[in-house]
């Protein structure tokens, strides 16, 4: 007890909280109770003196502290009830009533506390609490106590009836703070919902709607994070809560709509929506004609898309909430259907008498909502719309109208589609189809439509939503479409034909996806037929934009696997008998050319259905490592080994390339498992020159002829194809061991080849790649690779002055490729490998080439990604960024030529390769250095910079004033001007791509940059864009003309 009084009267001269706690802890041990707190704090909590008021006040708010805290299990009825008898009378009390309600939230939330303390609690509270002199914190604690008891004795507070609602309706009428409103509204909802509010309807609605919209805007960081959205919902869940509030709240809605703001509209059409179906049929029907003419306004004459939208939606609820009965038995729509419903749909039919005019297109749009409301009104709207549309086509008087009338009718149709069930699972019976009973007259008006080129965009719309309605179209008549609209594919190039091959295809597409048979048995043998076996002549440009547009199609049809098998052995057909001409046969030089762009045009075919094929996880492509890829090596190895002059097509590089991308992506899909297999034939092949375990094709390779591409000796045409070589490995998973047995001498002998005997780019670009793919999945059994061949290969390759010179630079390149493969995984050695390539700065021979190395090791490629299953650590880029941008600033602004200007070229190769979020810290120290970069002689730099300050100025776009005072752009903008109208000019840059980007980044710059600041430039810049309208490339004339109007609009 004594330590008790001590603690009271310590926190009475301190008001510490540790007083509060040390008291917790003696009642949760037991050596006090309540009694001997009532008794420690004697007269702070009885006195009745001025002098001792201060006290009582922290007497009470002691009191209420220690109940906070305190164990439920430690305050007893007894305590409770003297407790609530206590806090009621300390209301009374103005000066210690915030202490109190402070207590009576604690006291109310405890188990001992009664229905009958609930009573008398909320009687003190409504007898003596005044809301208007409390400040928002104060409030909030009348609204949590209220909360609490509606919440746990909501009977008793039920039995309190009419001076419950008038005593909290006092309470509640008035406030105003966010905070307090979300509980305000939650006490709200609860009462329409639990209790008797008949007799209190209007109070309760005054005090509720009287908040409808919402027009809160929080302050800028708001601590409380309370958003214009919580708000809304919040008071949307009261204005619903009860269908009571319909015949007061309908007419308020009404007036909103009618004078509101576009904000207010959509604000009161979202809780129409939310209102109807609970005020109910009665309340709908009786304000439904007064609705709908406030709804066909926001229809037919939208302020804005998003609240036409908002108001269809509104009018879908208004109709399912006056037609919400089980309808299904319903013989005769037409008697069912009266009211609103029928109104508005002949309404709309009127309309849709003239369909070119500008209000059928909202009136078709209403009809289509009508078919997403009831059973009854959807059938009663289908037998009035496609009568009508389908009479109206026929109709030859009407024929100049036909275009717009098949457009309504291939919107309605997907209308129709959309009211279905969406269970994929289920197959909808034919009665509960809409369009079933019409699907004859309107298939034949849509088949109609596709023999003209005017009404045929608007008919393959109609079909496509025809044939994706579930259940509609039998598999014969599915066939007949598909029929019909290869009769359209037929008449492309005719006139008026020239744009219906896209919204074609796509419909087949779609019918690919479901009926896959059709397409293989009617399009593709159709679109094979225009196919030449050979290709056509230079000049014969028709027939090359024929085959062109065959394969696009075919490219867009063939996804689905039945038809992918199709195209590949189609195309694969095609591809022998264009690139192996028959024994015997000279191929003239003029025709090399479209030999080599029809085979590359049918392997491109096939690698971009692959790729998408692989973008959406189709299980069937790993299986074309059997039969496409053996194809592929047989047709390249073949050809390599057997031209001796003869030209043959397979060994052009441009088709190798593209037909490594299609190994690749067949690969990359492999499991391990598989891959091994296939990396051993592979390894094979090309070490041992034993081909029969990976080609596969009609031609025999020559016996007397070997295939030994990293041979000495070798043929470029062999060497060309380790591209193929590497295609394969670049895609293997890590735990695929490459079948030689020693992979540091193995990648050893490919840097000594690469150096000695690679002939072209593309070679050595493969060993690049193979050599660094094998480094990023296997550097852990490597270390005598990494440390010291490469070292090895640094010092004699690329380090030594006494080297040619390209041969050094090809040399930089595959050590960037190699550091890379490091960075990638996260390996420190990456970080020792690009310290090397900083020594190279002052060497002028090859310090451009490693200062664009430094740069390229961060860039994104397609060889290390998650595909090819490439080991990538998380942030990568950041941290190398991180590393190196203080490192080449500093060298940028303090070395001395021409180690300087290599700084710039890796600043500029650095900043291009890693996204803008990196470096737009340090913008303002890199612009000084940027500007320096646009007077380097290298038009691809200069172009870099460009792009990167096109980048910085993005964010600042918009026009406010204090973006712009912030951007840093603003501080250099006069050399900025200056630079960029001297690069964009012909006859200072004879670069199209620096012409061009230096005048889009004059186009932006008056965005980003005040008015004042530019406002000495604007003449001169205007005088001298003049001169670039005459520049002889037409996309540089687009760009100034686009900067000149720009800077001509531009003012303070």
């Amino acid at each position: 007890m004594e330590n008790v009084e001590r603690l009271v009267r310590t926190w009475v001269a301190t008001e510490r909280d540790e007083e509060v706690e040390a008291v917790v802890a003696e009642i949760t041990s037991g050596n006090a109770t309540f009694v001997h707190i009532v008794k420690a704090l004697g007269e702070y909590l009885t006195a009745e003196e001025d002098s001792l008021r201060t006290k009582v006040i922290s007497g009470v708010e002691f009191l209420s502290s220690v109940i906070g805290r305190c164990p439920p299990e430690k305050l007893n009825r007894q305590a409770a009830r003297v407790l609530v008898t206590f806090y009621c009378g300390k209301l009374e009390d103005t000066e210690t009533i915030i202490p109190a309600l402070k207590g009576l939230v604690s006291l109310t939330s405890l188990p001992t506390f009664t229905g009958s303390d609930a009573v008398e609690v909320v009687k003190a509270v409504f007898k003596h609490v005044k809301m208007n002199v409390l400040v928002q914190s104060q409030r909030f604690l009348v609204f949590r106590i209220i909360d609490i008891l509606i919440a746990r004795h909501r009977e008793a507070m039920k039995g309190l009836g009419k001076e419950f609602f008038s005593g909290y309706i006092a309470l509640a009428e008035g406030e105003k703070d966010p905070r307090n409103l979300l509980l305000a509204f939650a006490i709200d909802r609860v009462l329409l919902i639990e209790f008797d509010i008949s007799a209190h309807v209007e109070d309760v609605f005054n005090i509720t709607f009287c908040y409808f919209p919402i027009t809160f805007r929080p302050p800028p960081d708001d601590p409380y994070g309370i958003t214009t959205d919580d708000l809304k919902n919040a008071l949307l869940a009261c204005l619903n809560a009860n269908p009571a509030f319909g015949p007061l709240a309908i007419p308020l809605f009404l007036e909103k709509l009618t004078a509101g703001s576009p904000a207010t509209k959509r604000d009161t059409l979202t809780a129409l929506d939310a209102c109807l179906p609970v005020y109910g049929a009665a309340v709908a029907r009786g304000f439904a004609r007064k609705l709908w003419n406030l709804l066909k306004l926001e229809i037919f004459q939208p302020t804005d898309p998003q609240t036409e939208e908002t108001a269809l939606k509104t009018t879908q609820i208004l109709i399912q909430t006056i037609y919400a009965v089980d309808d299904r038995e319903s013989q005769s729509d037409e008697e069912d259907v009266q009211g609103l419903a029928k109104e508005a749909c002949e309404e709309c039919i009127q309309i849709l008498h003239e369909p070119e005019k500008s209000q059928a297109k909202p009136a078709i749009k209403v009809l289509c909502a009508f078919m997403s409301t009831t059973p009854s009104v959807a059938r009663f709207t289908l037998s009035r719309v496609v009568p009508h549309l389908t009479k109206l086509f026929h109709n030859p008087d009407e024929a100049p109208i036909r275009v717009p009338t098949l457009r309504l009718l291939a919107d309605f149709i997907a209308a129709s589609r959309d009211s279905i069930s969406k269970d994929t699972e289920v197959l909808p019976d034919e009665e509960d189809v809409p369009l079933a009973p019409y699907k004859d007259e309107v298939l034949g008006v849509l088949t109609v439509g596709l023999r003209t080129p005017s009404t045929a965009p608007p008919a393959l719309d109609g079909l496509k939503a025809l044939v994706t309605t579930r259940g509609l179209l039998t598999d014969e008549e599915i066939g007949f479409v598909v029929h019909n609209v290869n009769e359209l594919l037929q008449k492309e190039g005719e006139e008026g034909f020239d744009d219906v091959s896209d919204p074609a295809l796509d419909l087949l597409r779609e019918i690919s996806t479901f009926a896959p048979r059709h397409v293989a048995t009617n399009t593709l043998p159709l679109l094979f037929s225009t196919l030449p076996d050979h290709a056509p002549s230079r000049s014969a440009e028709s027939e090359r934009l024929k085959y062109w547009r065959t394969l696009s199609s075919l490219a867009r049809l063939c996804e689905q696997p039945d038809l992918f098998e199709t195209l590949v052995v189609r195309l694969l057909t095609k591809l022998d008998l264009v690139c192996i001409p028959p024994p015997g046969t000279q191929v003239a030089e003029e025709d090399h050319e479209p030999i080599a762009a029809y085979a590359h045009s049918i392997l491109r075919t096939i690698a971009d259905v692959l790729s998408a094929k692989v973008v959406k996880g189709h299980k069937d492509v790993m299986k074309y490592i059997d039969r496409l890829v053996p194809r592929l090596y047989h047709l390249f190895i073949y050809s390599a080994l057997t031209s001796d002059g003869t030209y043959m097509a397979a060994t052009d590089p441009r088709l190798v390339s593209i037909a490594a991308q299609v190994i690749t992506l067949i690969t990359q899909t492999l499991q391990a498992q598989r891959q091994t297999t296939f990396t051993q034939a592979l390894f094979a092949a090309y070490l041992q020159g034993d081909v029969k375990r990976l080609v596969d094709g009609q031609q025999k390779t020559p016996a007397d002829r070997t295939f030994r591409p990293l041979e000495p000796a070798a043929s470029t045409l062999q060497k060309n194809l380790l591209a193929l070589f590497s295609a394969a490995l670049i895609a293997l998973h890590k735990k695929v061991p490459l079948p030689v047995e020693d992979e540091v001498s193995f990648l050893d002998s490919l840097l000594h080849w690469t150096s000695e005997h690679a002939d072209n780019g593309l070679q050595r670009d493969a060993i690049a790649h193979i050599v660094a793919s094998v480094v990023n999945k296997r550097a852990e059994g490597l270390s005598s690779f990494t440390a010291e061949r490469l070292g090895i290969f640094w010092t004699t390759e690329i380090a030594n002055p006494h080297a040619p010179i390209q041969r050094r630079r090809q040399s930089i390149s595959l050590w960037a490729w190699v550091t890379k493969a490091l960075l990638i995984r996260g390996d420190a050695l990456a970080m020792q490998h690009t310290d090397k390539l900083f020594t190279l700065f002052d060497d002028s021979e090859v310090n451009w080439d490693a200062a664009r190395a430094v740069g390229f090791a961060v860039a994104s490629d397609k060889i290390f990604t998650k595909k090819n299953h490439a080991v990538i650590k998380m942030l990568y880029a950041q941290r190398f960024c991180n590393a190196m941008l203080p490192r080449i600033i500093a060298g940028a602004k303090s070395s001395e030529q021409p180690r300087q200007n290599a700084f710039l070229v890796a600043l500029t190769s650095l900043i291009t390769s890693v996204p803008n979020s990196i470096y737009a810290h340090e913008m303002s120290t890199l612009l000084p250095l940027l500007l320096r970069g646009l007077d380097l002689p290298d038009p691809e730099i200069r172009v870099s910079v460009i792009n990167t300050l096109l980048a910085a100025a993005q964010p600042g776009s918009g026009g406010h004033a204090a973006a712009k005072e912030k951007n840093a752009l603003s501080e250099h903008a006069t050399n900025l001007v200056t630079t960029m109208l001297k690069n964009s000019m012909v006859q200072e840059m004879p670069s199209v791509r620096v012409r061009v980007a230096a005048l889009k980044f004059l186009a932006v710059l008056p965005s980003v940059v005040r008015y004042n600041v530019l406002h000495p430039q604007k003449a001169s810049v205007i005088r001298e864009l003049a001169k670039v309208l005459d520049d002889p490339k037409r996309a540089v004339r687009r760009e100034a003309v686009e900067a000149r109007t720009n800077w001509f609009k531009f003012s303070g």
